[in-house]
């Protein structure tokens, strides 16, 4: 009797590691065969993550670059207008590849004009830099909103695809038989959670970036309009 049980005691321990064994090979796979198993929908998934990485990376470095004005910019323009050297100011700000420069720039061949039209041509250079700077930030937008809604949408049809071989089974219900609907499902979710989340992020990195190139031309139109007035007011 004490034979009978040590020995279904090893059977059971050795059915156990079977499945055990088995889970565990189950679970090793490689990103790829989960990619294949998410269906055709991971193909445009995969479009928009490789589109919002290439946004990203040309408007921060562009963004890095707008933002990069020489500290002493606007008080050397200040000193060459005060000193009538307009062409001196002219080719400083020619010689700095950045809007804020292009906005001083413009103000500087409206010197003499009513103060209106200088206002007006600054703020028009100010609006075509600011949408420079914007481009392609409306379709990284698209990529956070458009990349889970993609992933939802494989979801439901591996959802659907797996009660649909449910209910051709009839009473034969398989666990493998779902499987590749339910692959389809979690798949296609995770991986457009994923690519949403990041170009989410990477939105508003940019944004704020924007916003802070903003603020310096804002500064420098301030100063540079108020530098205009000194000479009247001196006067």
């Amino acid at each position: 009797m004490l034979n009978f049980i040590l020995l279904q005691a090893s059977r059971n321990l050795t059915e156990a590691a079977g499945v055990v064994a088995a889970g565990q090979s189950g679970v090793e796979i490689s990103f790829l065969d989960m990619a294949i198993k998410g269906g055709w929908i991971m193909i445009p998934i995969l479009l928009l993550s490789f589109v919002g990485v290439f946004i990203f990376v040309d408007r921060y470095f562009a963004v890095r670059k707008a933002g990069q004005v020489d500290s002493r910019l606007m008080d050397r323009v200040k000193e060459y207008i005060l000193q009538g050297k307009i062409d001196a100011a002219l080719a400083l700000c020619r010689s700095n590849d950045t809007p804020t420069a292009r906005m001083i720039e413009k103000g500087i061949t409206r010197i003499g004009r009513p103060m209106p039209d200088v206002t007006a041509a600054i703020e028009n250079v100010g609006n075509l830099e600011i949408s420079k700077l914007e481009k392609g930030l409306p379709v990284l937008a698209s990529v956070a909103g458009g990349a889970p809604m993609l992933g939802f949408l494989g979801t439901v049809m591996g959802m659907i695809q797996a009660f649909y071989d449910m209910a051709n089974a009839g009473n034969n219900i398989d666990v493998t038989l779902l499987s590749s609907g339910i692959y389809q499902a979690m798949v296609t979710t995770v991986a457009g959670l994923i690519v949403g989340i990041v170009a989410y992020f990477a939105y508003n990195i940019l944004v704020s970036n924007v916003e802070k190139v903003v603020f310096k031309m804002e500064a420098a139109t301030s100063e540079f309009m108020d530098l205009l007035h000194e000479p009247a007011q001196n006067k």
